[in-house]
């Protein structure tokens, strides 16, 4: 198993914590997801025969949010949160 830390933005509740965690988890191969709202971080335990950083990135930028030093970034006409 590998671990993936990434800066996820536009995070803003409990309910954006439970979609980026269902995201990531529809891959194959990804075990563990921690995601801390207050600072951002998503811990990602991972077999890499399985999955890859890449994938773990775009998963999470399709359900809506950003990455922090993502060379690509979609550009979201909101925040990714449910609330907004």
């Amino acid at each position: 198993m590998r671990t993936e830390i990434l800066q996820v933005t536009g995070m803003t509740c409990d309910s954006c914590i439970t979609k980026v965690t269902e995201a990531l988890k529809t891959i194959p191969g990804v075990g563990d997801v921690n995601v801390s709202l207050s600072t951002g971080a998503v811990t990602i335990q991972f077999d890499e025969r399985q999955a890859s950083p890449e994938q773990l990135k775009r998963v999470i930028q399709q359900a809506g949010y950003g990455l922090e030093g993502a060379e690509t970034t979609q550009k979201n006409s909101g925040k990714g949160c449910c609330c907004s």
